[in-house]
């Protein structure tokens, strides 16, 4: 969806394809007929934005035979949908029975994760729509914490230079601006916004900066002005935001509180968890591990990187962290010039959410995904921004 900015300027909704398992390119045009089409009909829109989530195998596709990227693009068209963005961060399996530490790879250490992504930024300036030249892909934050250390840095560094080169190259080429946007998130070496600063201003490029996640945000108990005026102050571009909601504790140490988290505690996804203490931000790297034992500080409220619906928290005791997403929200595009153009609801765990609340159908997905995204537009319509047809 389109919205148009007090300032003039186009602010673009979508939402973000990795929730439907695919890795081939039949597999993404399967999603686009099954899933994707039927979320716009639902909300009556003759257009639907969508981050599309691109597997390494279907990227493969794509780029050696120019006539599947036309094919793309045509039924992309068809079905009254477009793309301005893509969901770089899983490289291929992110459908499989068990993902968690194996989204982290390849990294930014390894050879593949630059091709893979100087590929994605191609096939995106394909892919925009003909108006529009500013596209965005969102990357994981250069990796996992452990093993890490100033070699590893230095390799990520030079990737990312020469990712910024490709992408001067790519836009004197074709006209199209592709922008990249390092994804903070819980356990990587940059886990929180503070920590992107460092590693972006190091490659000083426009076209690499942040792709704000509000349920990483949240989990990490970052406060949204403070992330933001930190981002600005250092000139560190927001390049696309992803609107999601964490799951949040408010008494950790209560026994019903465990149970209910403990639903939530599934074998797909790591489910990262945090408190916020007078020595600073404690943490486990899944929501068992938290539960298990005393490894977790339960005298203050936790928070776990589970992307909850937006239109649906949890039930008491729980709730989920939607209003971070709406104060990040509100100083992102609410001002007098946006601090960013792309926002995506990326709500992936539909499939591991608690038995009772998994939708059983693709028309009972569809609702979910298109409730979320009514409940995202109105947000943006109180900012005062106005959806274009």
């Amino acid at each position: 969806m389109r919205f148009r900015h007090p300032d003039g300027s186009t602010v673009h909704l979508a939402y973000c394809t990795n929730v439907h398992p695919a890795e081939t390119l039949d597999g993404v045009l399967a999603q686009l007929r099954d899933h994707c089409e039927p979320v716009r009909r639902r909300l009556g829109r003759d257009r639907l934005c969508i981050g599309l989530w691109l597997a390494r195998d279907a990227v493969h596709s794509l780029v050696t035979d120019p006539a599947s990227l036309r094919a793309l693009r045509a039924e992309i068209d068809r079905r009254g949908l477009e793309v301005v963005t893509l969901n770089g961060f899983p490289y291929e399996g992110f459908g499989a029975e068990e993902v968690k530490y194996r989204v982290y790879q390849p990294d930014w250490t390894r050879p593949e994760r630059l091709a893979h992504t100087t590929d994605l930024a191609r096939l995106l300036a394909a892919l925009l729509p003909d108006d529009i030249t500013d596209g965005s892909i969102s990357t994981l934050p250069i990796a996992w914490r452990t093993p890490f250390d100033s070699r590893a840095a230095d390799t990520a560094h030079t990737a990312l230079t020469t990712l910024a080169h490709r992408l001067d190259a790519l836009e004197e080429l074709t006209g199209k601006s592709i922008r990249i946007g390092l994804e903070p998130e819980p356990g990587c070496t940059i886990e929180t916004t503070s920590d992107a600063i460092g590693p972006l201003t190091a490659v000083s490029s426009p076209r690499i900066g942040v792709c704000v996640d509000t349920c990483h945000l949240a989990t990490s108990f970052e406060d949204p002005h403070t992330a933001l005026e930190a981002l600005a102050s250092a000139g560190v571009p927001v390049i696309k935001t992803q609107l999601s909601a964490a799951l949040h504790a408010e008494h950790p140490h209560l026994p019903e509180v465990r149970a209910a988290l403990a639903a939530f505690a599934e074998p797909r996804f790591l489910h990262q968890t945090r408190t916020s203490t007078a020595a600073g931000l404690r943490g486990t790297d899944d929501l068992p591990q938290a539960l298990a034992g005393r490894s977790l500080p339960d005298g203050a409220p936790w928070r776990a990187h589970f992307h909850v619906p937006l239109h649906t928290p949890p039930a008491p005791p729980l709730t989920s962290t939607l209003p971070v997403l709406q104060d990040a929200l509100a100083l992102l595009v609410g001002g007098p010039r946006p601090r960013t153009h792309h926002l995506e609801v990326e709500t992936y765990t539909w499939q591991a959410l608690p038995a009772a609340q998994r939708p059983r159908t693709r028309a009972r997905l569809a609702d979910g995904i298109a409730a979320e995204l009514s409940l995202a537009r109105d947000l943006l319509t109180d900012l005062g921004l106005k959806e274009l047809p």
